[in-house]
């Protein structure tokens, strides 16, 4: 365990070496429920309609959220470029790796230097109303019915997208990741994939309950079926040990109300809310997981293994299972199939990886210094229309994507077919900025091309389609007055789970401590958790 305990002291030697090079002026701590310091003539630089946004340039800056899979700098991809030059509007970006995201933001929240924005930083519904009512994130409520006509449109549209960027206070304070309702493999985007050549090889069925999984797991450890000599295949990996955990606990019953919902669900026998980690079968689940790990059939480095890392060594075909998108889009890899929701020892087979219509409430929100607010609101909403859209996802015609006859478009050959072997994100990142997700827009199938577009994506839908959840919550909100509380017991219990689960997994805590870990969420403040997500839950029944 020395390696992730390495691991946890250089993040945390990384965070405190500096902040995001924002705006200086001081933050919400200058004063509560501070609005927006506007020039004397903000709207009257501002066109009502059509482009360029502003009459006179102006200049913003925000931080944004980095995955591995997008450009290292956004400044420099095309697609920024182009919308300064539509819009009048020249954005700085100030990246941040999604590892590390919500401890930056953190930091630079409690900091004296706020950005305009931050665009797909991922603030849970906790955050959004937090600052939003201290005033560091501004209320959009007027601005999006007078400046955001798109975003206006999918409010009225779809009511779930409403429901679940309305906090219990009555405002909106963050433009949200949404999925349009009809692209159903966008909500079962993170899959368990099988290399279907080494399956071939062993000549093993594919896998339909745990215990098979286990001995195909098995079979590659002691195969050699890349053929060069040695013994190097991996048999599963995934970018953390998370991936596994949430996609096995559906096969002991667990998860059953979404992935949005990391530590409770609903116990069918008493159809009451229940705290996952206390239930006997999740310590089963964590058994099952531990022995995969102790005998090798995890990935040794999982724990302290970044995405760019997990990214690499899919891309030379080393791992028997993976769990991520898809390995063609990811990792040019096309010999994998999807996966079942595998059946569990008493019978139990759910998708527990299943999304809500809005995964990422937060992605994008405006802070009280920036000058230019109904601007910024302008120049988001573009991408909650069908055309900005397109754009977002797609490009520019003729340069990255091609209409075809029926009307529909696709990608150039440069990037679907790339000369020199990139997969189709790694070609695209140069022009765009969408691979790893998380972003402010509406994911519509029309126009994304992406991981869960292709035919491997829909077949191994296909799959799964009969476990995907029935029944997915929202991310819940909660009243100012449950707010404060929520956030300290959230993280606080998360945070010991977190910890244990890999303690457990790891074997540096053996499984005879059990009682000793659920005697802990006591002190943690579990009942008074419990009651809170009751009380959000019930809120959720009724609207």
């Amino acid at each position: 365990m020395k390696k992730r305990k390495m691991f946890t002291g250089m993040l945390s030697l990384t965070l405190a070496t500096g902040l995001v090079g924002c705006n200086a002026t001081p933050n919400n701590k200058s004063g509560q429920n501070e609005q927006p310091k506007t020039t004397d003539t903000p709207v009257q630089n501002l066109n009502a309609t059509g482009f360029p946004i502003t009459k006179e340039p102006i200049s913003l800056k925000i931080f944004a959220g980095k995955s591995a899979a997008t450009a290292p700098n956004w400044n420099e991809v095309m697609l920024w470029k182009e919308y300064a030059k539509m819009t009048d509007i020249q954005v700085s970006f100030e990246m941040v790796p999604f590892e590390i995201v919500a401890e930056k933001r953190n930091l630079v929240l409690t900091s004296n230097q706020l950005p305009d924005a931050f665009h797909t930083a991922q603030f849970p519904s906790t955050d959004l109303l937090k600052y939003g009512g201290q005033g560091v994130f501004i209320k959009l409520n007027d601005l999006i019915d007078k400046h955001a006509p798109n975003f206006k449109k999918l409010l009225e549209k779809y009511p779930e997208i409403k429901r679940a960027v309305t906090m219990t206070d009555g405002n909106i304070y963050s433009f949200p990741t949404s999925v349009d309702p009809d692209f159903t493999t966008a909500i079962t985007n993170n899959k368990m994939w099988l290399n279907k050549e080494w399956l071939d090889k062993l000549k093993l069925p594919e896998p339909k309950t745990t215990d098979e999984f286990y001995q195909y797991l098995k079979a590659v450890k002691t195969t050699d079926l890349n053929g060069n000599g040695k013994l190097d295949e991996v048999p599963f990996g995934s970018a953390g040990i998370t991936p596994i955990v949430q996609y096995l606990r559906g096969s002991w019953g667990l998860g059953n109300r979404g992935a949005a919902h990391n530590l409770v669900d609903v116990d069918t026998k008493t159809n009451n809310i229940r705290f996952i980690p206390t239930d006997p079968r999740y310590k089963e689940l964590l058994q099952f997981i531990h022995k995969l790990y102790q005998e090798g059939l995890i990935d040794k480095d999982i724990f302290t293994i970044k995405s760019t890392e997990f990214v690499s060594k899919g891309s030379q075909g080393l791992y028997g299972a993976i769990i991520t998108t898809n390995p063609q889009t990811v990792m040019n890899q096309n010999s994998y199939i999807g996966g079942l929701a595998y059946t569990g020892p008493h019978g139990d087979h759910l998708f527990s990886l299943t999304r809500p219509r809005v995964s990422y409430p937060g992605s994008f929100v405006i802070t009280n210094q920036n000058k230019h607010p109904e601007a910024t609101v302008r120049w988001i909403d573009h991408f909650y229309g069908e055309e900005g859209i397109k754009m977002f996802l797609m490009g520019f015609k003729d340069v990255t994507y091609k209409e075809l006859p029926d009307g529909s478009v696709d990608y150039v050959d440069e990037i679907k077919n790339n000369p020199k072997g990139l997969t189709l994100e790694q070609a695209l990142i140069q022009y765009l900025t969408w691979p790893g997700g998380r972003y402010p827009s509406l994911v519509m199938q029309k126009f994304f091309k992406g991981a869960e577009s292709l035919p491997s994506a829909t077949a191994a839908t296909d799959k799964v389609k009969a476990d995907i959840l029935k029944e997915v919550w929202p991310v819940f909100n909660y009243t100012p007055e449950e707010n404060t509380r929520i956030q300290v017991l959230d993280k606080d219990l998360n945070t010991y789970v977190t910890e244990m689960e890999a303690k457990f997994i790891f074997g540096d805590l053996p499984f005879s401590e059990w009682d000793k870990f659920i005697d802990n969420f006591k002190k943690l403040g579990l009942d008074e958790y419990m009651k809170l997500y009751n009380s959000a839950y019930q809120r959720n029944l009724k609207s």
